[in-house]
């Protein structure tokens, strides 16, 4: 197996913020939102993505190839 550089996370600028958040909320019908939520909601985002990209690259590595495309991500997306 090759050796990956893996780019650590971390909060920054790119972050998801709160007015994100709530449009978010706001397009699946959503009022409004306690305070509590938007940590909550950028940890329940950041798992679901994480889960989504793993997936994503164990298709791409499984055919031997090194670019995620976006019929590895739909395939990702329909599994969850």
């Amino acid at each position: 197996m090759v050796e990956k550089n893996v780019v650590p996370l971390g909060r920054g600028k790119a972050g998801v913020t709160k007015p994100d958040l709530r449009r978010l909320a706001r397009r699946g019908g959503v009022r409004r939102i306690s305070a509590g939520t938007y940590e909550e909601a950028r940890t329940a985002l950041k798992n679901f993505l994480c889960e989504v990209l793993k997936d994503a690259v164990s298709y791409v590595e499984y055919r031997d190839k090194k670019t995620v495309t976006v019929f590895e991500m739909l395939l990702a997306l329909k599994k969850r």
